[in-house]
């Protein structure tokens, strides 16, 4: 007899990809090693609440981690990544002007990154579409 399958909720993640004016950097930040996928690099972002769409999520998540206040924002991609552990539902969105300066808010570490540099950073799995549309878009 087989064991019946579990279903994983789907969580629902909006990110932002936050560029630098010249738009030849993103800042990228470290999760928590104690984090799902933790110490691998990501881009800031979280969960999408109840009564809130993605773009108000990814504008709200990057106030409250790395301290900037988003004026301008366009999707870029949308993809589901299922983890042994996780299934999770992106939205990414290219972040194209912001007041503030970017930082780790939450005490994490956080750097600005040539766009081309990217993949000399370990991120989650779910993220090589994203690093790969990021340089299809915005690379050299």
């Amino acid at each position: 007899m087989t064991q019946p399958t579990m279903l994983k909720k789907r969580l629902w993640i909006a990110a932002g990809i936050i560029l630098n004016p010249a738009q030849d950097q993103i800042f990228i930040t470290r999760r928590d090693a104690n984090a799902h996928q933790g110490g691998l690099w990501e881009f800031a972002g979280g969960k999408v609440e109840a009564n809130e769409t993605a773009q108000q999520a990814v504008i709200r998540e990057l106030h409250e981690e790395v301290g900037i206040e988003v004026t301008a924002l366009t999707p870029l991609i949308s993809l589901d990544h299922d983890y042994s552990d996780k299934a999770l539902k992106f939205d990414f969105f290219a972040v194209t002007k912001f007041s503030g300066e970017a930082r780790g808010n939450e005490g994490q570490a956080g750097l600005w990154v040539a766009i081309n540099d990217l993949e000399q950073y370990p991120f989650p799995k779910a993220n090589a579409a994203v690093l790969a549309k990021i340089i299809e878009v915005y690379g050299e």
